[in-house]
């Protein structure tokens, strides 16, 4: 090995593992040997090295193979010791996995345990090649179930800490508390930290993962980050009185975001293309909206008044009536509601449709709104708007404003729905004024 770093150093001032461990590396172990034994050998590329081992028992190239593997062991009991890896080594790659049974019988294990006074412990250490053809598909695949298992409220390490946490001991309940309160914190966090922001011992922090079913701080931290990314459980979670402000911004945010994610699946893309189309052509578009959904129906009037389309919004249950009986073939009539069950807005809704005009409802799919619209754009959010502000299912109704803002902008019919002289500087002022678009 040294006249193979002799002969790299030719080349690079300093060589890494990386460097010989590694395709090209097999190449300059075999170009380093070849000289070293005093061989004419021709140059080979590491796949025709390891053929020619395995096929031809070439013994220059079996020395390569050899000294590779060797190498190898070093390097993996080394990550081994600096990382704690007690679950095991796993060996993948475009090398390793074609020396098939070969492999077991190389230097690599015996260069793995070979480590003085940590020996015995890494022959605890089991190694594994991974044989599997589609590794990056199957690791893709594995990651997939884990996000769906924690979409589905199945997840997770943060909900075990929660229903242990009465079972641990005092010092693991400050450990687990830290977890629960601040966990990207005791990710980036070595042990030492985690004790001190814990006000625990070293030994107390381990005791914790292992109470949890984990080697080690490393076992937990690797499985513990996995929980955490893309793991948004698809569910409502309460606030409760006894909730930190962590926690319940938390609850807020991941509620709000899970019903984001169900509301993209539901999409009715026909009905948002019909809405579109509606307002894209429309000689005038009016909002009628009560209470909450009245904040809805001013940032569509905005939005829509930005495009030059004649925009007009009611937020007063005498105006409806007054208003709709005014519209007439070609404007449209964007009703928002919550319930879909106000008297007054079903009253204008009707009149409207009888003066010619299009209805367009932002409501609940199964209430009489829904029922009396041209296009509906449906908003399921199972939230309890009677008794309580409604606060997600308003999310979802600006989401509404802001795709079909976009849409608009960007749909081909602006430019038969406008004036010849306006259409050609017209579509590009309307396209800079969306953040969505690229330029």
């Amino acid at each position: 090995e040294f006249a193979i770093l002799q002969t790299a150093w030719r080349e690079w001032s300093h060589v890494s593992n990386e460097r010989l461990i590694s395709g090209p590396g097999m190449e300059i172990i075999h170009r380093a040997l070849a000289e070293r034994n005093g061989v004419d050998a021709p140059a080979r590329t590491s796949a025709e090295i390891i053929a020619a081992a395995m096929e031809d028992n070439d013994a220059l190239c079996l020395e390569v193979l050899e000294c590779f593997c060797g190498m190898l062991g070093g390097a993996a009991a080394n990550l081994a010791v600096t990382l704690g890896a007690f679950g095991g080594i796993f060996i993948g790659g475009g090398i390793v996995p074609r020396l098939g049974e070969w492999f077991r019988t190389s230097p690599f294990r015996t260069r793995f345990e070979a480590k003085g006074r940590f020996s015995s412990y890494l022959s605890d250490i089991p190694t594994y090649v991974i044989s599997t053809p589609h590794v990056a598909f199957d690791g893709v695949a594995n990651i997939l179930s884990e996000h769906l298992r924690g979409r589905s409220g199945g997840n997770t390490l943060m909900d075990r800490i929660h229903k242990l946490r009465t079972e641990l001991t005092p010092a693991e309940q400050r450990v687990a508390g830290l977890v629960l309160e601040q966990p990207r914190l005791v990710l980036n966090e070595p042990i030492a930290g985690i004790a001190k922001l814990a006000d625990v011992s070293q030994p107390t922090v381990i005791r914790f993962c292992r109470s949890l079913g984990f080697l080690g701080l490393a076992d937990f931290k690797l499985k513990f980050a996995s929980s955490l990314t893309g793991s948004i459980p698809v569910r409502h979670s309460q606030v409760r009185g006894s909730d930190s402000t962590h926690d319940l911004s938390a609850k807020v945010i991941d509620n709000t975001i899970s019903a984001i994610l169900q509301f993209r699946d539901q999409l009715d893309v026909r009905a948002i293309d019909r809405a579109i189309e509606l307002v894209s052509r429309a000689r005038r578009v009016e909002f009628y909206a009560l209470g909450n959904s009245r904040v809805v129906a001013l940032d569509g009037q905005h939005k829509f008044f930005r495009f030059r389309i004649p925009t007009a919004m009611y937020g007063d249950s005498h105006l409806f009536k007054l208003a709709a009986e005014l519209l007439g073939p070609g404007d449209v009539v964007i009703a928002i509601s919550n319930s879909g069950r106000l008297p007054d807005l079903l009253a204008a809704v009707e009149a409207a449709r009888e003066a010619g005009a299009d209805v367009i409802a932002i409501c609940n799919s199964q209430s009489p709104l829904a029922r009396r619209a041209d296009v509906l754009l449906a908003v399921d959010h199972a939230e309890d708007s009677t008794h309580f502000l409604a606060m997600i299912s308003r999310v979802l109704q600006l989401l509404l404003i802001d795709i079909m803002a976009v849409g608009i902008s960007v749909d081909v019919h602006h430019a038969r729905a406008l004036p010849p002289a306006a259409a050609e500087g017209e579509g590009e002022g309307r396209r800079a004024l969306i953040s969505h678009l690229d330029s």
